[in-house]
């Protein structure tokens, strides 16, 4: 927040039943959605870093990110934020008509390399 106008949220899935993305581990945490008005937009790295603590506090070894590859500015975030390319799923979104021609990446952090 800057005063009462909002900047930026992020939000984490751990542990939660029925959350496909979190693969049935109990070591792994989902960077479910991280967002930054565009006047904020270095609030984004902040935002991404407190996620990966939060979750390497909860005994996560890994944190996953869900992108899309015509999300080209959003690869190249987590790419820099350490974040490796751990899936491409080329038709995921098939039976949605509006991005059936998007494909599907993940993006893991490894944790346990944070101090």
């Amino acid at each position: 927040m800057d005063g009462k106008r909002w900047v930026g949220a992020a939000a984490v899935a751990f542990d939660t039943t029925g959350v496909l993305m979190l693969e049935a581990r109990h070591d792994l945490a989902v960077l479910w959605d991280l967002r930054s008005q565009p006047a904020y937009r270095g609030v984004g790295i902040t935002l991404f870093r407190y996620a990966a603590e939060w979750s390497r506090k909860r005994g996560c070894q890994h944190m996953k990110v869900e992108t899309q590859n015509v999300n080209v500015p959003a690869c190249r975030f987590y790419q820099r934020m350490g974040c490796q390319l751990g899936e491409i799923r080329r038709f995921c979104y098939a039976a949605v008509p509006a991005v059936a021609r998007e494909g599907m990446l993940n993006w893991y952090l490894d944790l346990r390399d944070i101090k």
